[in-house]
């Protein structure tokens, strides 16, 4: 189950965290992989030499989906040009400038909504034509428990992971007929970089508002990851999966 040998995937921001262990787990699973980073080249190199190990093809792609436009299609073309194709499209890179909302600045409004709304849009956009050519492709979204139901301090981050959502649904319905999936992820509360940045009372907080009372893993993610991108999935499309520990429950 869940093989994707013969398959190629772009990971966005998939130098650490989220992004490293799905594109660890797509490759685990027979995936070539485009790591795209915004900045720590070693840290990229590194995920790649992984994944070459596990006799993948790998390679890295420097690029801010934050850019706009042009600059995602320069990654988008950088991913085609070093595997050929591109399969499996996963918008992870994602960044937080959390503030109460009375506080927050326009420079911490249009940074997180520039990369984890306007970014995945983009992407999604720039690789939409040779899936539709191709007639087939699965997109992957990673969104947030935030996005579905709010989280104090975070009004520009759950507004973006919220409009991923609808991004997401809409993506589903025009590309459908193509055999075109287009999926979401919610994470809650998950061990990452991010995550260990934030006051002790504040994961005290959300980990007893966590149903299953612990804190979640990246391999957690990565396996809903895996799911998606496979031909297990292939009649699942515009949904949303919490991978949350039960923080969020129902529609």
């Amino acid at each position: 189950m869940f093989d994707l040998t013969g398959r190629t995937a772009l990971v966005t921001g998939g130098s650490r965290g989220l992004g490293r262990a799905i594109a660890l787990a797509l490759a685990g699973q027979g995936a070539d992989l485009a790591i795209n980073y915004r900045g720590n080249a070693e840290a990229a190199d590194e995920v790649a030499e992984l994944i070459r190990g596990l006799g993948r093809r790998a390679v890295t792609i420097k690029g801010d989906t934050s850019g706009g436009r042009e600059a995602c299609e320069a990654i988008a073309a950088a991913a085609l040009e070093g595997l050929g194709s591109v399969h499996i499209l996963v918008n992870n890179a994602g960044i937080t400038r959390d503030n109460l909302l009375m506080r927050m600045g326009a420079e911490e409004w249009d940074a997180v909504i520039g990369t984890n709304l306007s970014g995945p849009f983009w992407m999604t956009r720039a690789l939409a034509r040779p899936m539709v050519k191709a007639r087939a492709g699965r997109i992957i979204n990673m969104s947030s428990a935030a996005g579905r139901i709010g989280n104090a301090g975070q009004a520009n981050y759950a507004a973006a992971k919220a409009g991923l959502i609808g991004l997401t649904k809409t993506t589903a319905r025009e590309l459908a007929s193509r055999s075109i999936t287009c999926n979401a992820i919610a994470p809650g509360l998950i061990e990452t970089d991010l995550t260990a940045d934030l006051p002790p009372a504040a994961t005290a907080a959300l980990t007893a508002a966590t149903p299953l009372g612990y804190v979640g893993s990246v391999a957690d993610v990565a396996a809903a990851a895996v799911y998606f991108a496979s031909d297990e999935a292939r009649y699942v499309t515009g949904q949303v999966l919490g991978v949350d520990g039960g923080i969020v429950m129902g529609s």
